[in-house]
């Protein structure tokens, strides 16, 4: 889990291979509360999204002949359940464009650990295809296009820290206290659907409201208990992290996190990570590094 910035993910943007780098960022849920349930019977949530100056880098090239292709694949995940690849095949057919992409990714993000890397990877093809393509597409077809996705993914394309509802699709632009992090992968893939079956999850969490979580009224995240009994080494983990003072699972797992009072007390906190253990220490943002790279490629390309 190395460290990214903005600045370097736009140092490495552009090069003569025809190759852009955009930044794909993490995120972290602050809290996450299970209220009810729809008729369908998808869960209805309260969370706190916290994007982070840290995770993934997607880096795409344009191609003439219309194909779409993930020169890194991940392993065993056909091209149609890559969230990258339907990312950028939804918006060639929304969009009608003839032009095709070569999608690299430099993950970071662990995968299965609730921090949002595939549905951040998606939300970034979108995004930065959009722009090198120059398909038009505003902000707010962007996201209708990533909520056929995921429901994480519109997140990402609006790229600011958010208090979400509904399946986390009904997003409120949050600015939140200027926070280190340290963000834990203890190194466990957390099935998400599993967890969402589970008999033990609490389904009903009394409602919130924005000026009551402002406010400190106790939050939790659902998932913490049916991720400690089922997964051990999450447990551990955050038994751990629990000397910052708190320590709380992410989404649905298994990476966990706790807020610290510098960077330099985030790394100090890393010397001393068990074996089996890695961490990296990252800045919560109130808007996407994303953002900030597409500003500069619109400016350079005006």
């Amino acid at each position: 889990m190395a460290a990214q910035s903005a600045a370097d993910a736009s140092e490495a943007g552009s090069r003569a291979d025809g190759w852009t780098a955009w930044p794909a960022p993490a995120k972290l849920n602050l809290f996450l509360h299970i209220v009810g349930r729809r008729a369908d019977g998808y869960h209805l949530l309260q969370t706190v999204f916290q994007l982070l100056d840290w995770g993934d880098d997607v880096r795409l090239r344009v191609r003439e002949d219309g194909d779409i292709l993930r020169l890194d694949p991940l392993a065993g995940v056909e091209a149609e359940a890559d969230l990258a690849v339907r990312a950028a095949r939804a918006l060639r057919e929304a969009s009608g464009t003839r032009l095709g992409a070569d999608i690299a990714i430099e993950k970071r993000i662990p995968l299965g650990g609730g921090l949002g890397g595939g549905s951040s990877d998606a939300a970034t093809t979108l995004v930065a295809l959009n722009a090198m393509w120059d398909t038009g597409l505003d902000e707010h077809a962007l996201a209708r296009l990533a909520a056929g996705l995921g429901a994480d993914v519109p997140v990402f394309v609006h790229g600011r820290s958010a208090w979400a509802e509904g399946i986390g699709d009904q997003l409120t632009p949050l600015r939140l206290p200027d926070r280190w992090f340290v963000v834990i992968d203890p190194a466990a893939s957390v099935p998400t659907r599993d967890l969402f079956q589970a008999a033990e999850l609490t389904r009903n969490s009394q409602p919130l409201t924005i000026p009551l979580f402002a406010s400190g009224v106790p939050t939790c995240n659902v998932f913490e208990p049916v991720v400690r009994e089922r997964f051990p080494t999450v447990a551990a983990a955050l038994d751990w992290l629990a000397r910052c003072g708190e320590s709380r699972l992410s989404g649905s797992g298994g990476c966990i996190f706790a807020p610290v009072a510098s960077r330099e007390a985030g790394l100090a906190v890393l010397a001393d990570c068990p074996a089996g253990m890695r961490g990296v220490v990252a800045r919560g943002v109130a808007e996407s590094p994303l953002r900030e790279r597409l500003a500069a490629w619109s400016g350079a390309t005006v």
